[in-house]
């Protein structure tokens, strides 16, 4: 048992219960818990919601690919996420704040879509909370996964013990503090994050003795691996990179961090913040997995995704190697807490109140909202509890499932006047079952290639879009009203 990082670990799950109690008392109404009054500054913002996007897979999944694979299991991945997050801050995050305030002060994705179309079936709502929960699942389950193989890996428990243990911690803080206690637990995870993406590549690099010995040691191992053309086809080219160039625009616990800011200004900052962490945070994470196929050589890890888990057991002293190992538990709980909050908001809001009580009183709401956060952490929980699941393989299916599904919806209702209840539907029925169904046919050789189901749901979801949003009633007056108001800002 590793005593050093045991007390470390008990250290950082104590700190983040006693944030999750501050913020409990911080947080005055059902707003408060769920976008913390919009209040969101930009230093705190940007840090916090790169922490919550990017999880465990930073600092296992990611270089554990290029690690598996050489440059070309990462790198077109990190160039597609970096144009991906840019062209999301730049021209959808500003957009998303005000239209949502103006359209009718909308607290949660589905809830502004259905705002923006004049959706009074509730419809919109339900579908999207169905796809929400089940996407957010497997999102969910990808953390607890990479916190299963931290605790095995660093204390010699169970892979079941660490993944309870993730669930319970989450379950707490998240269920008490809210919003106020997810956002100022990811800012410190985000720094702790930072701090370890930059430290361990750092520290292995000089360890080899230069970039010189770290060429000749990837060499050793093949030579193609720092060649990003290498092993890789065109399409597996093109699915990398439109990763993170379509799959942003429908990420709903990236857009409630927009939507939780204070001002433009602040988003504006919050997008410089944002970026600085994010480039930072990803190309250390492919260096990682660069200098570790160096330094292990020809003895190869039974399992690529815990290279940064190793190099940081084999070159740190066991206290700096236990704080080290704490950043990879703050991405696991970073994301994790904040997709249970979205995910559980959703039900609470677009599914409990929206469709079986409209006049629910707050006292009420915070109970179903704590139930829900509960519900979604045990079905993640046992979909996690599988010790072969992949972490990068849950998070591609979730994020191409929520890509598909509230990309091109969102975008069509931001920028393209005419669309309707019809068509946001029909987009994001169309784009979650797409993916759904691509990815099954694609596992039974249905489908003789390998495409990114991300971008035939996202095709196929902007086609529904167009064609539906001429189906049935045209947009009304006040719905064009609103569209100019939100965007004169």
């Amino acid at each position: 048992m590793d005593y050093i990082s045991l007390t470390a670990f008990s250290l950082y799950f104590i700190f983040m219960l006693m944030v999750g109690y501050l913020a409990y008392k911080k947080s005055n109404d059902f707003s408060d818990y769920v976008l913390g009054g919009r209040e969101l500054g930009p230093v705190v913002g940007g840090i916090s919601t790169g922490a919550s996007d990017m999880s465990g897979w930073l600092l296992l999944a990611f270089p554990g690919a290029v690690y598996a694979t050489g440059l070309s299991g990462g790198l077109w991945m990190a160039i597609g996420l970096t144009i991906g997050f840019y062209l999301n801050w730049k021209y959808v995050g500003n957009k998303v704040r005000k239209y949502t305030i103006v359209s009718g002060d909308a607290q949660t994705l589905p809830e502004f879509l259905a705002n923006r179309t004049r959706d009074t079936s509730k419809i919109i709502k339900v579908v999207s909370a169905v796809f929400i929960t089940g996407f957010f699942t497997f999102y969910v389950s990808s953390g607890l996964v990479a916190g299963g193989l931290l605790f095995e890996q660093t204390f010699g428990v169970s892979y079941t013990v660490g993944v309870l243990l993730i669930a319970g911690v989450v379950l707490i803080y998240t269920s008490t503090g809210g919003f106020f206690a997810v956002t100022w637990t990811d800012f410190v995870q985000g720094i702790i994050m930072l701090v370890a993406v930059v430290l361990v590549p750092a520290v292995t690099f000089f360890a080899l003795g230069g970039w010189d010995n770290v060429i000749s040691g990837v060499d050793q191992v093949s030579p193609d691996r720092l060649n990003a053309f290498s092993g890789i086809t065109q399409l597996g080219i093109i699915s990398a990179l439109f990763w993170g160039i379509l799959g942003y625009f429908g990420q709903p616990h990236v857009i409630l961090r927009f939507m939780a800011f204070n001002s433009s200004r602040d988003i504006t900052l919050g997008r410089a913040v944002y970026t600085s962490w994010n480039v930072i945070a990803m190309y250390g994470a492919v260096l990682i997995g660069v200098v570790g196929t160096a330094y292990f050589g020809s003895n190869r890890l039974d399992n690529p995704e815990s290279v940064f888990i190793q190099l940081t057991h084999t070159l740190f002293h066991p206290i700096i190697a236990s704080i080290l190992l704490v950043a990879l538990l703050a991405a696991v709980m970073s994301t994790v807490s904040t997709q249970l909050l979205v995910s559980a908001t959703s039900l609470t809001e677009d599914l409990y109140k929206g469709l079986f009580r409209k006049q629910a009183k707050e006292k009420e709401l915070f109970w179903i909202i704590r139930g829900s956060i509960l519900l979604v952490i045990t079905f993640a929980t046992l979909v996690g509890l599988d010790p072969n699941s992949s972490v990068l393989g849950l998070v591609g299916y979730a994020w191409a499932g929520f890509g598909a599904a509230f990309g091109p919806a969102l975008l069509f209702s931001l920028f393209w006047k005419d669309t309707t209840k019809n068509g946001v539907l029909a987009g994001i029925i169309t784009g979650g079952i797409t993916v759904v169904l691509w990815s099954m046919m694609t596992d039974n050789g249905i489908i003789p290639f390998e495409l990114y189901e991300l971008i035939p749901g996202f095709l196929f979801s902007s086609l529904a879009i167009l064609m539906f949003s001429k189906v049935g009633s045209a947009p009304t007056a006040d719905m064009r009203h609103e569209f100019e108001m939100a965007k004169r800002g």
